[in-house]
């Protein structure tokens, strides 16, 4: 096991550990399996949270890192914890489920994008959970606690929006990945920051994939012209 935790390799000159790297690689497992609406996108995304928890405590796990990100291994913590909520969530809606993906297998949630209450709620958290989140970061030693303070904040919205099938927690993981990148790369987490870029990339896809999803769901949102055409036949 030790072994296993010090595993190390070079990329371009600077040493990264392999398990941040299969960490990683577990998330984008678990975000492609989520883009498809399947069950199995939590127990495999709550594998790379808890590969990727050793990686940014560096005071308590050996890493090449002279810095500790506690918002950043935090937030795996609490990722395990609403995992289990997404899992559980998901797996009942499975089972009610008429809508399926191409495999024929049935998709675990119905997207949609929040109501405007929903949407004052997930913003009152954010501004609400990163003010409060700085100050205990810092007070920590937190290396870049405000911006760590909103990737915290802002990872547990995007991941309990996804739970509950909101388009919008798309655009939420673009917010953090656009404060991650920096972060990460001036932290030294090169893996992480490359992640973070093939994320941001994936979101957009996973946006307009929900998106397209969400609207053929909503016979609502048929044109205007095209009831009046079937009215007139």
């Amino acid at each position: 096991m030790t072994g296993l935790l010090e595993a190390q390799v070079s990329v371009a000159g600077s040493p990264v550990l392999v398990r941040e790297i299969v960490g990683n690689g577990f998330g984008l497992a678990a975000a492609t399996l989520g883009l498809r609406r399947v069950v199995w996108a939590w127990p495999v995304g709550m594998i790379g949270n808890a590969l990727l928890f050793t990686v940014f405590l560096g005071g308590a796990f050996a890493t090449p890192q002279a810095h500790d990100l506690y918002g950043q291994a935090g937030r795996q913590v609490f990722f395990f914890g609403v995992g289990l909520y997404g899992w559980w969530r998901w797996s009942r809606n499975r089972n009610r489920s008429r809508s399926r993906g191409r495999d024929g297998v049935a998709a675990a949630v119905e997207p949609r994008w929040a109501t405007g209450r929903e949407r004052l709620v997930l913003l009152a958290v954010a501004v609400g959970g990163t003010a409060a989140g700085y100050p205990v970061l810092a007070a920590l030693g937190s290396w870049g606690a405000l911006p760590d303070a909103w990737i915290l904040t802002g990872s547990l919205l995007a991941t309990y929006g996804m739970a509950r099938g909101y388009v919008d927690f798309w655009l939420i993981w673009i917010a953090v990945d656009v404060v991650g990148v920096p972060l990460l790369l001036g932290g030294g987490f090169y893996p992480s920051a490359a992640m973070y870029l093939v994320y941001g990339a994936f979101c957009v896809w996973g946006l307009t994939a929900w998106w397209r999803t969400s609207r053929a769901a909503r016979p609502d949102l048929v044109p205007i012209t095209s009831r009046y055409a079937e009215a007139v036949a």
